[in-house]
């Protein structure tokens, strides 16, 4: 019988949640729900000097704002806690003695100093320092190897400062097997000995990762392309401790929008565009960055672009809501190759949201972006986002595009003015105050018959009129049309607006 699935998505607090770790969240969720298993949520901050306060909480506001929620994790316990590994500590020195116990591991006590002395000297012979098979036990290197046992607990017991490594096997092919690439094989000569442990009690990544998925019963590591070198190590791991590992499955990079390197947030802000969910304040610099939230983006959008860089569902379909892509999602039409970001598909697939979207369901969004229209009643800012959602990519459109329905213009768009304002313009805008006193307001239609009447039977043109109706009602020659304008904002506020235009000119 298989085990159930359970993945995780399993970051470091060290700053905002970029949209290439709320892929792999994302991809972790989908393969968990297509295949009814269990999303897990671990805090890996083991790195407390990288530690950035506020990150938790961005990253678990990131996925609820993304509807990806977690199964498992802080605030959400499901047996296998705690969730964050630096209250995880206690755990990892049983297995780090494991592995000294069975020779996969040894003491190293070499200073920072002697190490970098071994780098330069390996740079001045045009060679990579390495530790591994050919250096440790050669004698330039202190650790377990080379000393006697009593050394070894003497330094312990002396305080002097040690970590662990893995003791990577010389001559050997490691076979691996990825859900994404296929067969890989790795010759362990090329291996280095990761440090595993510090005498601070603290793992690194690399045993904290594997020893936390043994423990919480991972079926599948879902992660990017970077891990793909740790790969053989993690393999090893699991060997050593006699475990079985889990499938793994390596998403490539999100490319920059020329194709070229990963996708970083220097990208975003050299380019103007965002790559993390939620605006982030740095509380360093005070810099705050560009998100896809505060810029007017549907998360159902967000989802959906980020799931179509680097998979593909095998159709023509582009546009997926959340229950959709379960359906359809499968780590085998994952690409091996990076996928380029493109910014302008990003709004692409936004309009496609805007429009599917329900006016009314937008009022509420819309308001929260324009809090001081909160007193207006909803069923008028419904009507006035019907007028103009069509014309609208984000969210953050709307107001441009509408503002003129709750604020009569202050100043006037000099090019519009220039253009419409003629010797004549004074007189007919006066006429045109009276025809609409006296005419049918009760439809924009009854308002375009009455005025077009007046214009046909007058002979004075259409554009001398129109034009300068839209400035007066818009501030510029733009907008929708003039009619829906003003049946929307009324008759009255239709004539004191063409009055205004009138005595300030």
């Amino acid at each position: 019988m298989n085990n159930p699935i359970r993945v995780r998505f399993a970051p470091s607090p060290t700053g905002p949640l970029h949209i290439g770790g709320m892929r792999t969240a994302l991809f972790n969720y989908l393969f968990a729900k297509k295949n009814n298993g269990t999303f897990v949520l671990r805090i890996e901050d083991t790195d407390q000097k990288r530690f950035v306060k506020g990150a938790e909480n961005y990253i678990t506001d990131s996925l609820k704002w993304c509807n990806i929620p977690y199964d498992e994790g802080p605030g959400k316990e499901g047996g296998f806690g705690p969730y964050r590994q630096s209250q995880r500590k206690h755990l990892y020195k049983k297995y780090v003695d494991q592995l000294l116990k069975s020779n996969n591991a040894y003491y190293a006590f070499d200073s920072a100093e002697s190490l970098d002395n071994e780098r330069r000297k390996h740079e001045e012979k045009g060679k990579t320092f390495i530790y591994n098979w050919h250096n440790r036990t050669k004698g330039r290197l202190t650790n377990s190897l080379v000393l006697s046992e009593k050394e070894v607990q003497d330094k312990i017991a002396n305080g002097d400062d040690y970590v662990v490594r893995f003791l990577a096997p010389k001559g050997e092919t490691v076979e691996l097997s990825d859900m994404v690439r296929g067969k890989i094989r790795i010759d362990t000569n090329t291996l280095d000995d990761k440090v595993l442990f510090k005498s601070d009690g603290m793992p690194t990544y690399h045993l904290a990762n594997v020893v936390d998925d043994y423990l919480m019963k991972i079926t599948h590591v879902i992660r990017g392309e970077e891990w793909l070198p740790s790969l053989a190590l993690h393999k090893l791991l699991y060997k050593a401790f006699e475990w079985g590992a889990p499938k793994f499955a390596h998403l490539p990079l999100i490319l920059k929008p020329a194709g070229k390197g990963k996708l970083s947030k220097r990208d975003g802000d050299k380019l103007g565009f965002p790559v993390f969910p939620l605006s982030w304040k740095d509380p360093v610099t005070g810099d705050v960055s560009k998100s896809y939230k505060e810029d007017g983006y549907f998360s159902g959008a967000v989802i959906n672009f980020l799931a179509l860089l680097g998979w593909n569902p095998g159709s023509e379909q582009e546009v997926f809501d959340l229950d959709s892509l379960i359906r359809v999602f499968d780590l085998k039409k994952v690409n091996k190759a990076g996928a380029r970001f493109d910014p302008d598909k990003t709004k692409w697939f936004n309009q496609q949201y805007m429009q599917k979207t329900s006016a009314k369901d937008l009022v509420s969004l819309f308001i929260n972006d324009n809090p001081e229209l909160s007193s207006i009643d909803t069923g008028y800012v419904e009507l006035v986002i019907k007028q103009v959602k069509e014309r609208a990519t984000l969210t953050s459109d709307l107001w441009g595009l509408s503002h003129y329905f709750f604020v009569a213009p202050s100043d006037y768009a000099e090019g519009a003015l220039k253009k419409v304002w003629k010797p004549n313009s004074k007189e007919l805008m006066t006429q045109l105050i009276r025809v609409l006193e006296t005419g049918d307001d009760s439809s924009a239609k009854g308002l375009q018959d009455g005025v077009k009447n007046w214009i046909t039977k007058s002979e004075v043109g259409f554009g001398r009129v129109m034009m300068p109706l839209r400035v007066a009602l818009v501030g510029a020659l733009e907008g929708v049309d003039v009619f829906d304008i003003i049946f929307l904002i009324g008759k009255a506020e239709a004539i004191k607006r063409i009055q205004l235009l009138i005595d300030s000119n």
